[in-house]
């Protein structure tokens, strides 16, 4: 009798398996100039003990072990941290009034931008060191109270210091059409739609090694919420005109004024401003940088 051999129960053929890599190619433009802007993350908090399951095989009846149940103080509650209220990466006016009120007690020494960095951080820090709180340099309820105690509520200059340099007069190509007409002698940007200045704005420049091109360009690209591809920074607003060089906000143009410098892009320090001009340019709207 001629017997077929079978495969023992529960026992199936071997199956070859193949692993399949694929590289996919992302093209895009490389863009950012914005200097070493501060960073929006904060470490995430330690995840909570995650709350123990009944013990199912004590038999019915039987009591719990001594050490299931934790022991407790008669009377006694529960320790709670102070409720964080501002931390780094918030961008608000509460923020802005938080710098205002450190300003005014030395522990500040630049304009409020609203944004929480790496500089808020530290004055927070510093305030708390002083009153013997933890120094976390997160505005927490305890901290914040304290610092409301010992300031008074900021004025409208205080809150927005005015920013006034005097706007240059306009190059010869600015005076017809729609214009960002900004000079590099009185570091202004005048906002030119038929020869008539629609608004104006404080702007910086590129240091020596990563200067702002000069020259007639157009905008070719926005992007509200840009964050550079090349340095990992925010550069909300930005309307690109040559390159990876575009006018947008600079939250720390905002902070440190002229001591400091962007990687060839047109930065400006006053948001609402350049959120407004942001709203009215249009792709095609003509660039003139000049000396």
């Amino acid at each position: 009798m001629r017997h077929v051999r079978t495969n023992s129960p529960g026992r199936g053929p071997r199956v070859s398996r193949a692993l399949a890599v694929g590289a996919l190619a992302l093209a895009g433009l490389t863009t950012g100039c914005e200097p070493g802007a501060v960073g929006s993350g904060e470490p995430a908090a330690p995840a909570p003990a995650a709350t123990r399951p009944a013990d199912d095989s004590r038999p019915s009846g039987a009591p719990a072990s001594p050490s299931a149940t934790p022991s407790r103080t008669p009377g006694a509650r529960p320790s709670r941290r102070p409720g964080t209220l501002m931390s780094r990466g918030d961008r608000s006016r509460r923020v802005r009034e938080l710098q205002a009120r450190l300003r005014q007690i030395g522990h500040f020494d630049r304009s409020p931008t609203g944004y929480y960095g790496t500089v808020t951080v530290a004055s927070v820090q510093s305030f708390q060191g002083k009153r013997g709180l933890p120094r976390t340099g997160r505005t927490d309820t305890v901290t914040w109270q304290r610092l409301l105690a010992m300031t008074r509520k900021p004025t409208a200059r205080e809150l927005d210091p005015p920013v006034s340099a005097p706007t240059a007069r306009p190059d010869a190509r600015c005076m017809t059409g729609r214009v960002l007409c900004i000079s590099k002698n009185s570091r202004t940007l005048s906002w030119m739609i038929d020869g008539r200045v629609v608004s104006s704005m404080d702007v910086r420049f590129g240091s020596q090694y990563t200067p702002t091109r000069e020259g007639t360009f157009s905008v070719y690209w926005k992007s509200r919420h840009h964050v550079s591809t090349l340095y990992d920074s925010p550069m909300p607003y930005a309307m690109f005109f040559s390159g990876g060089q575009a006018v947008h906000y600079s939250s720390d143009f905002a902070a440190r004024g002229y001591s400091g410098a962007s990687h060839g892009c047109v930065n400006v320090r006053d948001e609402g401003k350049i959120a407004s001009l942001f709203a009215q340019v249009r792709d095609g709207d003509k660039v003139v940088i000049y000396r």
